[in-house]
Formats: C-alpha cells, sequence, structure tokens
C-alpha cells in the first residue's frame, strides 16, 4: 500500500515543554483536504484536537486551546500542529487526518507524544 501521508516529530518531553507534529502528503491531497489532527490513548476513543478547513477556518478542543496552534508549509505540503504548555494529560498518540474533497480520507500513521518528568 502507498503510504499516502508520512508524519514525524513525536517523542518525550517534560511538562511544560514543546513539541511539533508534522504530516506530509502529496500537493493534490493537501490543497483539497479539510485537515484534522487527533489522539488516542490505550482503551479509549480517539479524539479531534484541531481542524482546519480547506478555507482557512481553524478550530481546536478546549483541553489544548491557547496552547496548540495548527499550520502549514503551503510549498512543503506539510501540516504542522504546535504544542507548548505540554501537560502530562496530552499524553496520547497522534494522528493527522486528511478529508479529500473527492471523499477519500488518508491518515498519518500516528506518532507517540509523551509528555513526562
Amino acid at each position: 500500500q502507498v503510504q499516502r501521508v508520512e508524519s514525524g516529530g513525536g517523542g518525550l518531553v517534560q511538562p511544560g515543554g514543546s513539541l511539533r507534529l508534522s504530516c506530509t502528503t502529496s500537493g493534490e491531497i493537501f490543497s483539497r483536504s479539510t485537515v484534522n489532527w487527533y489522539r488516542q490513548t490505550p482503551g479509549q476513543q480517539r479524539e479531534l484536537v484541531a481542524t482546519k478547513t480547506t478555507r482557512g477556518i481553524t478550530t481546536y478542543a478546549a483541553s489544548v486551546r491557547g496552547r496548540f496552534t495548527f499550520s502549514a508549509n503551503n510549498d512543503r505540503n506539510t501540516i504542522y500542529l504546535q504544542m507548548n504548555s505540554l501537560k502530562a494529560e496530552d499524553t496520547a498518540v497522534y494522528y493527522c487526518r486528511f478529508q479529500a474533497g473527492w471523499g477519500a480520507d488518508y491518515w498519518g500513521q500516528g506518532t507517540q507524544v509523551t509528555v513526562s518528568s
């Protein structure tokens, strides 16, 4: 199966620290998709963290608003989730999802974020 989305940027960070996640895809998928970031912990449902529509409207879950920022580099077909002031409860596997205009979904493979001292 062709990997359409490449994820990166997770890791271990202390409480209060920062990480930046990234997802890169093809130009066609990037330009014609609503993009979402999700996170999931063991035994829990996947939680929607942030969304950016094709019109550039960005929304955040209340739990991350003011700490996480969604951005994109159009030249690199890459989206980012800048995560600041990280807390232990932010520990999860983070996934990006491109909801393409033609109805297909493309997911990143997930990246682990661990916030611990």
